[in-house]
Order: structure tokens, then C-alpha cells, then sequence
């Protein structure tokens, strides 16, 4: 099936260029040049990817994507900028966009990058498909992949898109230790080196929202010197 991209990018050379090559690679691809605009695309199109600018006309990159998720729009963001400093990179990261890449950028970089985001998806749409959109019962977390939606006893536990994606992740996996470059690669869709504090600031969160105690969780565990794990006991209690 043919990708549909949305290319959110007020520079017109960089735009074409990317659009070129993704058309290249049979992908069919939309552009708007201002961030108001692109928005409103992002939210009604059906599109599979957002290659979203960060500094925009109308409305920057961040709170397009952060506008996108709150409005619980999960179309997977890879977010180009100039900027160059770390916390740039992570506040992209942070606001639900998947993947980062700094200008000037290679073409056949960008091309794995989409590649690779487009992957991930696919892969966790079939996933989805193969436990037929049923929730999955964790002790007292009822995570629903079709709804994207989480329930701790009767309270709805509001995820970002990446931290639904972390807890599905290691929920999907139970019991299976995960180190921080593992987890990047399989829920970021692509490799970060040295973005591992990401992963780190996620699980604090996480926690913060389904344990009881975040410091003595229950659900996602540190095991010390390797990474992190759900714990499959919880897995156990649900089903029962």
C-alpha cells in the first residue's frame, strides 16, 4: 500500500527536495508551508508519516505535535530543525515526535529514517492485529491497543503517544529485560545513541502514572546494571 506523507516544512528548496525523493520511492506526498496549515492537515488527512519543520509561520513544530497528540492524532512525527542543541533535540522527542534530524541532512539519512518509522508502525499495527484489538489485562491496568487507551481500575491514566507505545512495548514482552538502547531502537523506531536519558525521563513518567509507588514499582522494573522489564507477574494476575 502507498505511504502518504505530510511534509510541514516553510522552506521551499528543502521541501522539494524531500519531496522528490520520497516520491522517488513511490510514497505519495502533500506539503504545507505554514504551521496553521499543516495542523489541520495533520489532523484529517490519513496521512502514515508528518516530516514536520520546527520553527513554522502560523505555528511552530512543537506545538503542532504537541497539539496532534493531545487531540489523540498518533501519525507517527519526524521533526526536522536547525537547531542543534540537546534540549531541542529532546524537547521534539519529548512532545510525542518520533524520530529528529538537524539540518543540513543527508537525503539517503532521511530516506532510512522515514523508512524505519514507517516500519515500526506497520509492525505495531500487526501486533495489534494478531491480539485482535483485545485489552490486555495487567493486574489493575487494562491497556487497550485498538483504543490506545488505559485504565487503572476505573480511572482513565492519560499516556503520551510514547509512553502508550513504551508500556505496550514491554507489556507485549513480559518478563523480557530490555536495555535502553534496545528499547530505543524497537519503540523509538530507530537508533538515538546517546539519547538513553530518554528513555530514563519515560519510565519516570510511566510510573509516576500507573504505579502506585513509583519508588517501588510494581509493573516496569529496573534490573540493575542491564535495563528494565514488566513484570510478568502482573500479567498473571490479570489473566486470572
Amino acid at each position: 500500500m502507498t505511504k502518504k506523507i505530510l511534509i510541514i516544512e516553510d522552506n521551499v528548496d528543502i521541501a522539494r527536495l524531500v519531496m522528490v525523493n520520497l516520491r522517488s520511492k513511490q510514497m505519495q506526498v502533500a506539503h504545507a508551508a505554514d504551521g496553521s496549515v499543516g495542523l489541520k492537515m495533520a489532523q484529517t488527512g490519513g496521512y502514515d508519516l508528518v516530516i514536520l519543520d520546527l520553527m513554522l509561520p502560523g505555528m511552530d513544530g512543537l506545538d503542532i505535535c504537541r497539539s496532534l497528540r493531545n487531540n489523540k492524532v498518533f501519525t507517527p512525527v519526524l521533526m526536522l530543525t536547525a537547531r542543534t542543541s540537546e534540549l531541542d533535540r529532546v524537547l521534539g522527542l519529548e512532545v510525542g515526535a518520533d524520530d529528529y534530524l538537524t539540518k543540513p541532512f543527508s537525503v539517503p539519512e532521511l530516506v532510512a529514517r522515514v523508512n524505519a518509522i514507517l516500519r515500526r508502525s506497520d509492525q505495531y499495527q500487526i501486533i495489534a492485529a494478531q491480539q485482535d484489538d483485545a485489552p490486555l489485562l495487567l493486574g489493575e491496568l487494562c491497556v487497550d491497543p485498538d483504543k490506545r487507551r488505559v485504565l487503572l481500575g476505573d480511572d482513565v491514566i492519560e499516556l503520551t503517544a510514547r509512553e502508550f507505545d513504551l508500556l505496550w512495548h514491554f507489556a507485549s514482552h513480559p518478563d523480557r529485560v530490555f536495555t535502553r538502547s534496545q528499547l530505543l531502537d524497537s519503540v523509538w523506531g530507530y537508533g538515538h545513541a546517546g539519547y538513553e536519558h530518554t528513555v530514563n525521563s519515560h519510565i519516570n513518567r510511566l510510573r509516576a502514572k500507573i504505579e502506585i509507588d513509583p519508588a517501588k514499582p510494581q509493573y516496569v522494573i529496573t534490573v540493575w546494571g542491564v535495563g528494565y522489564k514488566f513484570s510478568g507477574k502482573q500479567l498473571a494476575q490479570g489473566a486470572g
